[in-house]
């Protein structure tokens, strides 16, 4: 079974403003400290999302930033249910990932374990939703989750960790009455936001070659 390869870039400090180190580096941060986040980084974070492309330019995404400690708490209790009955199980049969090597994936198991127990220590979760009325369609995603990756790439560059996580839509309605949200509006993704507890560095991922095709599907990239 292939492991996945890191990419080539160096490892990187807490804070920079280069785009592709920025893209290369942005680790999913399952271990976060709990000390406050300046209200000022989480409004740039919040800018950089507005910023990204969504459908007709429509913007029916809405964010929601949570520092309520009850609120955090009552939704980390259905996240942690969701761990218990369907994530936990999936890491204990042992069965891997393709290109994932047993001992990167029981230190993911170990930082997944961590943020289950201590999600509602987050000091900023922003919850990244849209107003698309009482059924969803499939590419309504479109419209939200570019500015996810935004905002985690923000949250990157001020040297801030974080993660996408959609675990708590295992429990959706539960979770979304507990955050509050009124009819018609749904949640995408919970972005637990804090300083991280370890390092940036790069991130691991297949090569091009396993991946991309060129022309037809089967047939190999040449630019790798």
């Amino acid at each position: 079974m292939p492991v996945r390869r890191r990419n080539a870039m160096p490892e990187a400090g807490p804070e920079t403003s280069d785009v592709f180190e920025i893209m290369h580096s942005t680790r999913a941060m399952r271990r976060l400290r709990p000390d406050p986040v300046p209200d000022e980084l989480i409004r740039k974070i919040l800018i950089a999302g507005i910023s990204a492309a969504n459908g007709g330019n429509a913007q029916k995404w809405r964010f929601l930033v949570v520092k309520d400690p009850k609120v955090k708490k009552a939704v980390q209790v259905l996240y942690k249910r969701a761990y218990d009955e369907v994530i936990g199980p999936r890491y204990a049969s042992g069965e891997l990932p393709p290109g994932v090597d047993r001992e990167r994936y029981a230190r993911q198991h170990r930082a997944v374990e961590h943020l289950t127990e201590h999600f509602h220590e987050a000091p900023v979760w922003i919850v990244a939703c849209l107003e698309d009325g009482l059924t969803p369609n499939r590419w309504a995603g479109a419209s939200v989750y570019p500015a996810v990756q935004n905002m985690l790439l923000a949250a990157r560059a001020l040297g801030l960790g974080s993660t996408l996580t959609t675990r708590h839509l295992l429990h959706e309605k539960e979770a979304e009455a507990a955050l509050g949200l009124p009819r018609g509006v749904h949640s995408y993704a919970i972005l637990p936001i804090g300083y991280p507890m370890g390092r940036f560095g790069p991130v691991g991922r297949a090569a091009l070659s396993e991946v991309v095709f060129e022309e037809r599907w089967g047939q190999p990239y040449r630019g790798e």
